[in-house]
């Protein structure tokens, strides 16, 4: 259960603590120009220790490609890749190691193995999605030639929601945030929660752009269902909506529904997919993520023994993980299109290999 896709399969290994993380994408189409520079560049974009608004864990998150590319290019085989731990400190958690951290998955991942991995979460923790930007960021290689481009901002933090939607400027920022109106006041409740010991919660905005019409496979493979699956397997996730999600229980169907002139759609409330399959216009997705559960003030909880104790955590932890969030968002969602593309061109298979001179 550490796979997911169909025509193009990543598969990810390795914990918070151990010698690093890593991944194997699977369906590949030969061809493909690796650019290191901005998969680099994309790694950065999710690593810690950038401000103070993140995590103070500074890791290189430099990847290593193991196998699959030669001379610059995909050669159609496993793309292997590893991202090595180097700023690990286990001695946080040696104090907590009976514990179970309230709002973690210490609690389920005992009782269903029976093995408590303390340092950091082990495999639940965060550090995991490292392997899902690179395997993103190899997945938007992939849609470049197609004009598929993907963005990502922060739409909300503590309930302070941007009124304006400006990506130029969330690519700028140190908390990507989408409305340069609200950025300071979405920073102060970030700096709040982190001199409190506490930490906040946020939610994300995630577009592409240049989509075409048809991906998607009905009925058990759709389009958003497929979103779904993968953005609410992320930690933290706890709601994801897409188009106009939760409102759109609040209309009318006269309301609700986007309806069609000779040039195509006129309005864009099912965020791109109907049926669970692509329209053409843009995918939208709004992700929600719950505060960072390590806090530094003293709560309750039990230990692996049964009884009550007090858990007070150390470490270095993200005030508000929806802002790196964002981030391992939009590379889900690229990985999730260019799945569906390469499905959807089985058809088409001269397309492809002439895209990739193969």
């Amino acid at each position: 259960m550490n796979t997911f896709g169909e025509a193009l399969r990543v598969t990810t290994f390795g914990e918070s603590h151990g010698e690093g993380i890593g991944g194997v994408i699977d369906g590949l189409p030969a061809g493909i120009t690796l650019d290191m520079d901005f998969l680099q560049t994309e790694m950065q974009r999710r690593a810690g220790g950038r401000n103070l608004y993140s995590t103070q864990r500074k890791e290189a998150d430099s990847v290593e490609i193991l196998s699959g590319v030669f001379e610059g290019k995909t050669t159609g085989t496993p793309l292997g890749f590893f991202i090595k731990n180097s700023a690990n400190k286990s001695s946080d958690y040696d104090s907590i190691k009976n514990l179970f951290r309230p709002g973690h998955a210490d609690f389920t991942y005992f009782k269903k193995y029976g093995i408590r991995d303390y340092r950091g979460g082990g495999r639940s923790s965060a550090r995991e999605t490292s392997a899902r930007v690179a395997a993103g960021a190899i997945a938007k290689m992939l849609l470049q030639p197609f004009g598929i481009t993907l963005q990502s901002g922060i739409l909300s933090v503590g309930g302070i929601a941007a009124q304006n939607l400006d990506f130029n400027h969330a690519s700028k920022s140190e908390i990507f945030a989408l409305d340069a109106q609200v950025e300071s006041a979405q920073k102060e409740a970030i700096e709040n929660a982190r001199n409190t010991h506490n930490s906040v919660g946020g939610v994300a905005l995630v577009r592409a752009c240049g989509v075409p019409c048809g991906l998607g496979e009905p009925l058990y493979y759709k389009l958003d269902s497929a979103l779904g699956a993968l953005l609410l397997g992320l930690n933290g996730v706890k709601a994801v909506e897409i188009g106009d999600g939760i409102e759109s229980a609040k209309k009318t169907g006269a309301q609700n529904n986007d309806a069609m002139n000779q040039k195509g759609f006129m309005s864009n409330h099912c965020g791109g997919i109907l049926g669970g399959i692509s329209t053409g216009g843009e995918i939208v997705l709004r992700v929600h993520f719950k505060p960072t559960p390590s806090i530094f003030l003293p709560q309750q909880t039990q230990d692996i023994y049964g009884n009550a104790v007090e858990c007070n955590i150390k470490g270095r932890h993200d005030p508000c993980i929806a802002v790196r969030g964002s981030v391992v968002c939009e590379s889900s969602l690229a990985l999730i299109l260019a799945d569906m593309l390469l499905l959807n061109a089985t058809s088409k298979l001269e397309n492809l290999q002439k895209i990739y001179n193969v």
